[in-house]
């Protein structure tokens, strides 16, 4: 059976949920969260992340095994980052309000002046032609108050990838990946990077190590709790102000000579 379900992990990751949801009848759904939520024992949790882990590493482009990655290995993670935001004012506002990062509720952005953060961001996902509804549900992660911070980790990514001035290539995605670590400490953050770096040639691997690892070490210890930060209030101000009130230090352009590399 743990053979099963890790070739379905690789092969059809929609029908995985409905698969496990047979397994154990824990099909439970979430009123945020579109989709199934479902409920593991032991070693289908295991399975789901030897299975996504493997599959990741073969085709980094398949979001939908990195999430079920980061959901089967990151319960201690997002049980800290809860707590964190409940400390919080800002944190506990967005638990309490539950806000998703969707179309309906930040197309607003597109409409405000340049120099917002809003603006900053509806300019990075449309140069890519990225939708906030793109980003996939929570299927591994209960209870429900959970699987919201699980699901706000992941829809806040293009929020950071514009206050880091970060662009979407492999080097890019690493990079904020080891912020993400540095902010979260989720094991899928440390895996996606060592999975990164050895796709990387030889020249990329050494601007990378040299140029960003460094800075973006740097950057996730000194900004603030990032997962505590409600950005959907924020996107009417200056980019440049909330980058210096939340300690945010956009990424370094690289060297010249290595240019072409970063891309």
């Amino acid at each position: 059976m743990l053979c099963v379900v890790l070739v379905r992990i690789l092969q059809e990751p929609a029908q995985l949920g409905l698969r496990l949801c047979r397994l154990d009848q824990g099909r439970k759904e979430g009123d945020m969260i579109e989709g199934a939520r479902i409920r593991l024992n032991g070693w289908q949790q295991a399975a789901v992340a030897v299975g996504s882990a493997v599959g990741a590493l073969l085709d980094p482009r398949r979001a939908d095994l990195i999430a079920a990655l980061g959901e089967a290995t990151g319960r201690p993670t997002f049980e800290r980052v809860l707590e964190r935001m409940k400390k919080s004012p800002e944190g506990r506002a967005i638990l309490l309000e539950r806000p998703r990062v969707i179309s309906a509720n930040v197309g607003h952005a597109w409409d405000l002046p340049p120099n917002t953060f809003g603006a900053a961001y509806a300019k990075f996902m449309g140069s890519r032609n990225f939708s906030p509804d793109d980003r996939p549900p929570v299927r591994f992660m209960d209870p429900e108050e959970l699987a919201y911070v699980a699901m706000r980790a992941r829809e806040v990514h293009d929020f950071w990838h514009t206050l880091f001035d970060l662009p979407t290539n492999l080097m890019g995605e690493s990079a904020l990946k080891v912020i993400e670590f540095q902010q979260m400490l989720l094991p899928m953050c440390f895996l996606s990077v060592i999975g990164g770096s050895v796709r990387f040639s030889p020249k990329q691997r050494s601007l990378f190590y040299q140029n960003y690892f460094p800075w973006a070490i740097h950057a996730g210890m000194s900004s603030v709790d990032l997962m505590c930060i409600y950005y959907e209030r924020h996107f009417h101000e200056d980019l440049g102000v909330v980058r210096k009130r939340w300690g945010i230090k956009p990424a370094p352009p690289p060297p010249k000579s290595n240019a072409s590399q970063a891309s």
